[in-house]
């Protein structure tokens, strides 16, 4: 067997200690090494494990959950202890195990956590190494895994799937289907449990305080970051200042004493796709550029150096993750088996023709969706690269010394696109 592959399979024992104690000036803060009880089928007995490994797995990783103190620093009270989320799930959490749990795992889990905490209707998000890769809301929680998925199916696979509705067994059928590692929920009904149980290495994870993630909204953490020379770097975690459409400001910008604004207000449906993008950036990495429609992600750009160059990324994602999701619902294969079998003459060019004029004709279902940026434009570039493909509005903090530019960009497209302020940013590293 291949080394790597291996060593994958391999649960590394660690040597972190089994209590940390911080004096925070003067406040002590205890955390306690969590740990489960898993089934060593080589050995045929439960043994006592903490995390399988970290983010590689030659590394060596402990997961930590804060039993006792509550820091408070100035006016600021952050997140309390056993709140039943990431760090505090125990057995009973965990429905199956699976390949039981590494580090990657559970930082997907709570970036998911972060993300679907801002909504209160059915809202499916999977996520892959820390990013989304697809968010959507509906009417059933159906509907919107299903839309999440098909954002990007590709990404999708292996990926971790937070959903803040029960999951049945209809659903759990569909999931079943395609390769995830992580399922959460806040519960499982009728037969979902063991048609998920039929995939032996899907962590199941029940997490019924997802219901009540709301109450997080506003609640900090403290942000550890540990430096190449042993140092830290400490921060509060940011707080979303955007709650309803009346705290987004129509973009307007002084240059040269004259005053530029934008000429369109938002429609009622463009204000809650601009709510939906704006609550799904705050779980993407920076430089990030995300395109959503109808309360969908159609487009996901992260971690670029460059604000054009990611809103150029998350175009080309939206075009062939839309050519791929049209192959599957027309054909059952994917976009890239159906290129490969036209080219060895095993399946008719019409067939892959007709998807390609349909994406292009509908710029990969950018046409009409809202552009959200978690920073400022520095030049107008950006923007007119969501407005070639048909952008319909622009979520952005705003406070570039070319905000004139980009608002003028915005009322010389035709139709024009309206645009807002947020007048906070959302970096994300």
């Amino acid at each position: 067997m291949n080394n790597l592959k291996e060593k994958y399979r391999k649960i590394l024992d660690d040597h972190f200690p089994d209590k940390i104690e911080i004096n925070f000036g003067g406040q002590i803060l205890i955390y306690k090494k969590r740990t489960w009880k898993i089934f060593d089928e080589k050995k045929g007995i439960y043994v006592e494990k903490g995390l399988r490994y970290g983010e590689n797995p030659d590394q060596e990783a402990a997961l930590y959950e804060l039993v006792n103190g509550n820091l408070i620093l100035g006016e600021c009270k952050f997140i309390t202890p056993n709140n039943g989320l990431v760090s505090s799930l125990t057995e009973e959490n965990f429905i199956q195990f699976g390949k039981h749990p590494s580090k990657i795992n559970l930082t997907d889990i709570d970036s998911g956590l972060n993300i679907i905490k801002f909504f209160d209707e059915p809202c499916a998000v999977i996520i892959k190494h820390n990013n989304p890769c697809g968010v959507a809301v509906s009417s059933t929680i159906e509907d919107a895994y299903k839309k999440a998925f098909f954002a990007d199916r590709i990404a999708s696979f292996g990926g971790c799937a937070v959903l803040n509705r029960e999951v049945g067994s209809e659903l759990a059928d569909f999931i079943s289907q395609f390769y995830i590692e992580v399922i959460v929920a806040p519960d499982f009904s009728g037969k979902a449990i063991d048609i998920l149980k039929k995939r032996k290495n899907l962590r199941i994870v029940k997490i019924e305080n997802l219901t009540d993630l709301k109450k997080y909204r506003y609640t900090r953490f403290v942000d550890f970051k540990s430096l190449i020379d042993g140092g830290l770097i400490l921060q509060q975690s940011q707080v979303n200042k955007i709650e309803k459409k009346e705290d987004f400001k129509l973009a307007e910008a002084y240059h040269n004493g004259k005053l530029y604004k934008i000429e369109r207000a938002p429609t009622d449906d463009e204000y809650e796709d601009m709510l939906f993008g704006w609550y799904v950036e705050h779980g993407v990495t920076s430089n990030s550029i995300i395109y959503v429609k109808d309360r969908v992600t159609v487009g996901i750009g992260t971690g670029e150096q460059d604000r054009v160059g990611v809103a150029e990324i998350a175009v080309y994602k939206a075009y062939t993750k839309y050519a791929d999701r049209l192959c599957y619902e027309k054909y059952g294969i994917p976009y890239k088996q159906l290129e490969l079998e036209v080219k060895n003459g095993l399946k008719d060019k019409k067939l892959k023709d007709e998807i390609d004029e349909k994406v292009k004709a509908e710029k990969g279902n950018l046409i009409g969706s809202t552009m959200i940026s978690d920073a400022f434009f520095p030049f107008r570039d950006g923007v007119d690269v969501g407005i070639s493909h048909g952008i319909r509005a622009v979520v952005q903090p705003g406070g570039s010394e070319r905000d004139y530019e980009v608002i003028k960009a915005c009322n010389e497209a035709n139709p024009k696109v309206t645009m807002v302020f947020t007048h906070q940013r959302l970096f994300r590293h």
